[in-house]
């Protein structure tokens, strides 16, 4: 007889979790002119002239407004360079982030 023993390989399947989402989101003041903000949309998040008058509009009327979604590194680096701009020219623009649900 034949003492050999076989047992089958098992595979595990590594589950690969796509990363959590952020919003970078415009918080409105009464300092930044309008025009600036619109810049600084187009320079940033690559929008048209349409795009980035809407979202400053939708600021200005809401107190806030989503700007975009992105990966957290991608959100955070896009808020500060934002943050950043407005802060070189002496405004009080502000970007922030927070988890998407």
């Amino acid at each position: 007889m034949n003492d050999t023993v076989t047992t089958p390989k098992t595979r595990t399947k590594t589950k690969v979790e796509r990363p959590r989402l952020h919003k970078v989101i415009l918080i409105n003041d009464d300092y930044t002119p309008r025009e600036f903000v619109t810049m600084v949309l187009k320079a940033e998040f690559r929008m048209t002239e349409d795009q980035a008058y809407k979202v400053m509009i939708t600021a200005h009327k809401l107190g806030a407004c989503v700007v975009a979604v992105f990966t957290r590194d991608v959100a955070e680096t896009k808020a500060t360079r934002a943050t950043d701009a407005g802060r070189a020219k002496g405004y009080p623009l502000l970007f922030t982030t927070e988890p998407e649900e």
